[in-house]
């Protein structure tokens, strides 16, 4: 199992407060919805470390795996779903709440976003009166957690480089991407997790080299290169590259495209600088930052709900 490290709840906190400012202040922060993709770089880093450590200490079970993620994903959400559903009997009118039935039940089972897919596109002005459009991403992450341990756990009994497996994956999912957006120009590739993986799999890149530090020798050279061999150059350029992303992106650009590389590879940077880089040690370890990390998940839930609902009932 990993460390616990207090600047990667850090990190979550930076993530959850651009998604909240630009879903409240779209003009203050136009590329706020990237946190989503910080959010898929954490993930992939700390579940693929938690898949690689119990493969390696023959303790992988696919049972404990999941019971966690059921544990730590479902008391938050059924919370969100029964009051958000008890405000809308209140006031919703009939087709309305049908609607929100709909779109509650592809929630819980974890495709909303695959429903949303074949609604409209996420700035769409109808968006905005879906309580439960942010779930999307929710969809894509635990998508991934069903599919990514059946692969590990198969290459782990097939003996196959896991390094390997996971950098392949990640070049065929940012392929993918990059087909649907520039070639096929796709209104729906925004929440198809086909094209969304490789942002989760970046972090499983990492976590996989941290683990094992003979396979970061090659990495190492072309840090060493880039001049990013020390931690606090790669913390620095890192959170640089998030805050070019939050100023820089917005929903006009093609995303996630070649437009995602930035906060990616920002979250990338930052979680592999370490928790004594300068900036993740003063900044993001910071009691304030760690604790809105922590609650960063109930604070993702709720939020879109309470916009939403205020937007329908004082317009």
């Amino acid at each position: 199992m990993t460390t616990y490290r207090p600047d990667i709840d850090g990190l979550r906190a930076v993530a959850v407060l651009a998604v909240l400012l630009f879903h409240a202040f779209p003009r203050l922060i136009p590329g706020g919805f990237v946190g989503v993709d910080i959010f898929f770089v954490i993930s992939g880093y700390l579940i693929s470390s938690i898949l690689f450590s119990s493969l390696e200490q023959n303790q992988f079970s696919l049972i404990d795996f999941y019971s966690r993620r059921i544990r730590r994903i479902f008391p938050a959400l059924i919370t969100i779903f029964v009051a958000s559903f008890a405000v809308a009997w209140y006031f919703f009118y009939a087709d309305e709440l049908i609607n929100l039935g709909r779109h509650m039940i592809t929630s819980a089972a974890f495709i909303q976003n695959w429903m949303l897919a074949s609604e409209s596109g996420y700035f769409d002005a109808s968006a905005e009166i879906k309580p439960y459009l942010h779930l999307w991403s929710l969809g894509v992450e635990e998508q991934f957690y069903i599919i990514w341990p059946l692969l590990l756990w198969g290459a782990w009994k097939c003996k196959a480089n896991l390094l390997k497996l996971t950098a392949l994956c990640l070049l065929l999912s940012f392929a993918w991407n990059l087909y649907e957006l520039y070639f096929a120009q796709s209104t729906i590739a925004f929440y198809l997790p086909q094209v969304r993986f490789w942002e989760l799999l970046m972090g499983s890149v990492l976590a996989y080299l941290h683990l094992n530090p003979k396979s970061s020798q090659v990495p190492d050279r072309y840090l060493h290169g880039l001049g990013l061999a020390k931690e606090n150059a790669r913390s620095i350029v890192g959170a640089s590259l998030l805050l070019l992303s939050f100023l820089f992106i917005h929903s006009q650009k093609v995303f996630p495209g070649f437009w995602a590389l930035l906060p990616t590879l920002g979250a990338v940077f930052i979680i592999s600088a370490g928790p004594n880089a300068i900036l993740n040690r003063i900044v993001l370890s910071n009691p304030l930052a760690v604790w809105i990390g922590k609650i960063s998940y109930p604070l993702y839930l709720w939020h879109w709900v309470l916009l939403v609902y205020m937007r329908i009932l004082e317009p």
